[in-house]
């Protein structure tokens, strides 16, 4: 086995100066070294991703007490790559572990909020997504994530910015229940410069054309997972009318470019930044 680092080498590996690591393990518990025979410390390979996290949030603005205690004092597992963080919320949930998913999910929406949606989130929704579909994953664990998520999104959607793209309405077709791909969409939007009138699940079409038009949005968002929700959408956009001037964005693993196609709109695909960007030009189109 490796011996492990000195702190002058967790000094070099992390760019943090050795009196600063000897303060944050004291005062705050961050590091985990181990000893040898002589009583010297060793940091391992998680000591090194413990520090870099913390630092990132540093540069984000964080104080090192708010950052340690985000981190958490009695966390076992931190990541620096999105995909490995993904992974390791989907691990706590597998195990049934709700502290440390909460723990987890807080550590990832500590990142900037396009990494912690696009790279985190949504892959872990579609991991727990598929475990759940293949019976490895109960109905409990799947909603211990989504349960979490949602409660994360809908406190970044509450969050007041300054609009300068317009109004968004974004609803669930009729009948759909599953949100959180539309909720990944409201609050990246809102990010982004968005005024947001999110309606939620099952939405009857005509219903959320006429808040379009009573608000006068610029853009309606749709989404749909299964073929009734998809058919039922087609079937009352057609029969509402729609303002010339409104664009259409349909989503969910039910749509496509051949649905968009039908009720005049575009397809929102599964690279959420670029969709996000193209809607900045009116004229661009999403997919």
């Amino acid at each position: 086995m490796s011996p492990g680092l000195n702190i002058a080498a967790l000094s070099r590996r992390t760019g943090v100066a050795p009196d600063t690591l000897r303060k944050w393990e004291q005062r705050y518990h961050i590091l985990r070294p181990t000893r040898t025979e002589g009583g010297q410390r060793r940091y391992s390979e998680h000591d090194v991703d413990r520090v870099l996290w913390l630092k990132a949030r540093l540069e984000e603005g964080y104080r090192i007490g708010e950052a340690a205690a985000l981190l958490g004092l009695d966390s076992d597992e931190t990541a620096t790559d999105p995909a490995d963080h993904a992974m390791l919320i989907f691990e706590a949930a597998a195990r049934s572990d709700t502290a440390a998913v909460n723990r987890l999910l807080d550590h990832a929406f500590a990142h900037d909020l396009l990494t912690a949606c696009n790279l985190i989130v949504q892959p872990l929704l579609v991991h727990v997504g598929e475990a759940w579909h293949a019976g490895t994953f109960s109905i409990g664990q799947e909603h211990l994530v989504t349960s979490a998520v949602r409660a994360r999104l809908e406190r970044k959607l509450a969050e007041t910015r300054a609009a300068v793209h317009g109004r968004a309405v974004l609803a669930c077709g009729p009948g759909e229940r599953h949100e959180l791909g539309l909720l990944l969409l409201a609050v990246l939007l809102r990010a982004d410069g968005w005024d947001i009138a999110y309606l939620g699940p099952d939405m009857p079409v005509h219903e959320t054309m006429r808040l379009a038009r009573e608000s006068h949005a610029q853009l309606v968002a749709f989404s749909v997972s299964t073929r009734e929700a998809a058919d039922a959408l087609e079937a009352g956009l057609h029969e509402t009318e729609r303002p010339t001037q409104l664009s259409l964005l349909v989503g969910g693993l039910a749509a496509n470019p051949a649905l968009a196609g039908r009720i005049g709109g575009s397809y929102l695909g599964s690279d959420l930044p670029k969709a996000i960007a193209a809607l900045r030009t009116p004229t661009a189109t999403v997919a």
